[in-house]
């Protein structure tokens, strides 16, 4: 029974929280902003790219929540930023990158009649996408610290 109880002592984590929310509503403004563009469909909305980048928002909200708690100046901050930097390198570098590669891929299959399965080619994001969603997670993670 106290194992449960611990376990539902999470949801009342507000730098948990703050990060699954930065992740959820980066996730719906995504689709709301690919819905405005013409791209239709629910399909975009777990996939990796596009505008914000929700990994960019988790990672912030967390390290922003972590800062904002127990101070920049601490060990907690430190390893949540430089978690929230390697991702975010990740997702603007080598996703993107992999990203360029698959197009290049996919255009050597059609070239040879082998299109019928293509790679994805949005698995990264472009420098403004990483870093409006890593301002968009430090904006929920101040809100739900201000709120709290």
């Amino acid at each position: 029974m106290e194992y449960i109880e611990s376990m539902l002592k999470a949801f009342q984590n507000t730098m948990l929280l703050a990060a699954v929310t930065a992740w959820g509503s980066a996730e719906l403004l995504k689709m709301g902003i690919r819905f405005l563009m013409g791209k239709r469909g629910f399909s975009e909305l777990w996939g990796s790219g596009g505008m914000p980048s929700a990994h960019s928002a988790t990672v912030g909200a967390l390290a922003m929540s972590v800062g904002l708690r127990y101070g920049f100046d601490g060990a907690g901050f430190a390893i949540a930023a430089v978690l929230a930097l390697v991702v975010m390198y990740d997702a603007s570098g080598v996703r993107k990158e992999a990203g360029k590669h698959a197009v290049a891929i996919n255009e050597l299959k059609s070239k040879e009649g082998n299109a019928h399965k293509k790679h994805k080619e949005s698995i990264g994001h472009t420098k403004p996408q990483v870093i409006t969603g890593a301002a968009w997670g430090g904006l929920v993670a101040m809100l739900f610290y201000f709120i709290r």
